[in-house]
């Protein structure tokens, strides 16, 4: 009988793999957003990829809590992936208070998983950027996230970005008369949230789903609509303008929820209008989660950048270069006799900085000048029996097929040259 064909392997529904074009678009986004963060005075913090369960469960409300990958782990302990790097961080600051500054700034970058279904844009194991200050209660820190949220787009090209901004604890406060014994506030606000996806009348349908009555759920949209900036709120939008922000790019949005239960003062969120895919960054002030995770007092205030969404949108707006992360320069071998030469050059040109590929065989020429078109490598060393009698190279530019012979002495400024 015979055997069945084997069958082909494949990632998870929901989880991808990244072949270099699309790593070198993710990287060249990732230090230029990394650039300004550390530009503002944010250090980098890791945390890992497993914590207990206990302290992710319970921390977002129950719709988010059913995408929280939770297992039991060979110990018998409950663990869970991160759903975010917000709880993961509180506890950061709880377990590390001694050995961190009072007002402390940090960024972070890695992977978190949601078990949802996945669509366009949305995985189940996706990056992340966060930005946060610790231990600050001022409407400056608040000022502080937005403005350096709108420079890190700005700087990688981003130049219609819109942060969305509203007072969470202004909102509670208009939305608690409408609540009920079925209905609690935090549950008004969920439902709110959904605007953007559902209009005005699906979040009616859905309160009254709930339990609230139709009329009172259009009345609490109706207050939340005729809401004006806190007295808070008005502090940081006038700081966020001292720090460079133009007015075009700050919009205040009464009607902004965030859903997420944590938040207790600003909150945020970042569009960009030429991407019609939905918000590309969420975030605003949690002052009492990580004493809620047994630390101290701390107030916080940060935002997440859905980064995956982001390299979506610089990629269908054209905002990265045309080449990103590829090889400058591929040193052909010619032959057995003239391979240390070949070596030699390769060695003079990367403690120069290029990027130099060795091709790994002695194919012919023609194949190995295929190679370094295929993978887009503008320029090819050639080093046969005559080249290196003369202690020279030759210099092959692939984008138009000149070339031409350099001493081995001029070889990296003529690629140099050439590269532009």
């Amino acid at each position: 009988m015979a055997d069945k064909a084997k069958e082909m392997p494949r990632t998870l529904k929901g989880f991808r793999d990244f072949l270099p074009a699309d790593k070198a678009a993710r990287d060249f986004l990732e230090q230029r957003v990394v650039a300004v963060f550390e530009r503002f005075g944010f250090q980098p913090v890791e945390t890992p990829t497993l914590e207990y369960a206990s302290l992710i469960m319970g921390k977002y409300g129950e719709d988010a809590d059913r995408l929280v990958y939770s297992f039991e782990d060979r110990g018998g302990r409950r663990v869970a992936l991160p759903y975010d790097q917000t709880v993961p961080s509180a506890r950061v600051l709880a377990q590390h208070r001694r050995d961190l500054p009072r007002y402390f700034r940090r960024y972070a970058i890695r992977n978190v998983f949601r078990a949802e279904n996945p669509q366009r844009g949305r995985y189940r194991e996706f990056k992340q950027c966060d930005i946060d200050i610790f231990g600050s209660r001022s409407p400056l820190s608040d000022a502080e996230i937005v403005a350096c949220t709108y420079f890190s787009f700005a700087e990688v090209g981003f130049r219609d970005a819109r942060v969305r901004i509203n007072d969470r604890r202004a909102l509670v406060e208009a939305l608690e008369p409408f609540a009920t014994p079925d209905v609690d506030v935090f549950s008004v606000i969920r439902s709110i949230d959904k605007l953007d996806k559902i209009d005005a009348d699906g979040v009616v349908k859905e309160l009254a789903s709930k339990g609230l009555d139709e009329a009172q759920a259009r009345r609490a949209l109706d207050t939340v609509s005729a809401l004006e900036p806190s007295e808070n709120l008005a502090a940081v939008l006038g700081a966020v303008r001292a720090l460079g922000v133009p007015d075009e790019a700050i919009e205040f949005s009464p009607m902004l929820a965030r859903g997420l239960d944590y938040y207790t003062g600003a909150i945020f969120e970042v569009t960009v209008p030429s991407f019609a895919s939905g918000s590309l960054a969420g975030g605003g002030r949690y002052d009492e989660l990580i004493e809620q995770l047994g630390g101290p007092e701390t107030p916080a205030v940060g935002i997440a950048f859905g980064f995956d969404r982001m390299v979506e949108a610089a990629t269908q707006l054209n905002l990265l270069p045309e080449a990103l992360g590829g090889t400058d320069v591929l040193v052909a071998i010619f032959g057995e006799d003239t391979l240390d030469a070949s070596l030699a050059a390769a060695a003079r040109l990367r403690a120069a900085g290029l990027r130099c590929e060795v091709y790994p065989a002695t194919d012919k020429m023609g194949k190995q000048f295929k190679l370094a078109d295929q993978k887009r490598i503008p320029l090819v060393v050639v080093i046969g029996p005559d080249e290196a009698a003369q202690n020279s190279a030759t210099l092959r530019d692939m984008r138009g097929g000149e070339q031409s012979v350099v001493a081995i002495d001029e070889l990296v400024g003529a690629v140099k040259q050439r590269l532009g």
